[in-house]
């Protein structure tokens, strides 16, 4: 086999840094030598790699092609080397967890304590920045799972399902809709809405309610702190849809009053969402499956056990 790993990224260098210069400085070789290593690989290969344009150098098509293939390699080969010193650092793997839900990291120190309970050596890593475009960083290999709701359709991807939860209208006691069965989408047009993020795009009350309807609330607040979103509910500077598991204590001490958006409520389908890659490791499995019956899980099937009176 005439290719090689230094081959390889001698490739990825010179088509990245564009001169042999600075392939050199990346690769910790002088620039004599790494031409030499060019040179013979092209006349063992019997084509050139890569032909001069200005003071760059530019991948021929079979440059590209072999291109292609040493990236490809080389991120495999990384990945592994990785997975081996973390053996050898005594973790066996890294589970990186981002997840749609802001109110979402409520829960998880109790998933992560049983979670470290049957997979010690597996180190857990929440990519919080990730939050926003869990499916994109999916794709780009920067986390393992994502939790999310109304996950897209793509054959990359692995939907595992784990609950729904109730979405309500939260807001104080003394507010003028708190009397109500429910809340419509037209009450919302005089409202103060305090939302995790200013893109309503990403809102599935205004994709399914509002911008259907035509309404727009009278003024809108992003905040990504849930605490501080329910002490602003609270105080009656505005209102809000969370999840019921995020309020239930509020609701108990009578703090908050929730109702349901609409007669027939707001739920979502909650599934943590991998990639597609044939056999999904055992320590992710595991880690969906506590996902599954875990906090949230209880407490949004704890709402089909209790009567309809103690809903509100």
């Amino acid at each position: 086999m005439i290719l090689e790993v230094k081959h390889l990224r001698l490739v990825e260098a010179v088509a990245t840094y564009g001169t042999l210069t600075n392939a050199s400085k990346y690769l910790h070789l002088t620039q004599s030598a790494l031409s030499h290593q060019l040179s013979e690989l092209e006349r063992r290969l019997g084509t050139a790699l890569f032909h001069r344009v200005g003071r760059r150098l530019v991948p021929t098509v079979a440059g590209e092609r072999l291109l292609d293939g040493a990236k490809r390699t080389l991120t495999v080969l990384r990945r592994t080397e990785g997975s081996i010193k973390r053996i050898a650092a005594g973790n066996e793997a890294v589970l990186r967890l981002t997840t749609e839900c802001y109110t979402a990291y409520h829960w998880l120190p109790a998933i992560l304590d049983a979670f470290a309970e049957r997979c010690p050596k597996v180190e857990v890593r929440i990519v919080a920045d990730a939050a926003r475009r869990p499916v994109n960083a999916l794709m780009a290999g920067k986390v393992d799972v994502a939790v999310m709701y109304e996950p897209p359709k793509n054959d990359k991807l692995r939907v595992i399902p784990l609950f729904e939860d109730d979405m309500l209208v939260v807001m104080s006691p003394e507010h003028r809709l708190a009397a109500q069965p429910f809340v419509r989408p037209e009450d919302f047009a005089d409202e103060h809405l305090v939302m995790y993020t200013a893109s309503t795009s990403d809102s599935t009350l205004f994709t399914r309610y509002l911008d259907p309807a035509g309404i727009t609330p009278r003024k809108t607040s992003a905040i990504q702190l849930t605490e501080a979103i329910i002490e602003m509910a609270k105080a009656g500077q505005g209102i809000a849809v969370l999840a019921r598991w995020a309020i239930e204590p509020h609701l108990r001490d009578g703090s908050l009053v929730a109702l349901p958006m609409t007669r027939d409520g707001l739920r979502r389908q909650w599934s943590a969402v991998v990639l597609d890659q044939g056999s999904t490791p055992l320590y992710i499995r595991e880690f969906c499956r506590l996902l599954a019956s875990g906090p949230a899980a209880m407490a949004a099937r704890g709402r089909e056990r209790r009567p309809a009176a103690a809903r509100r």
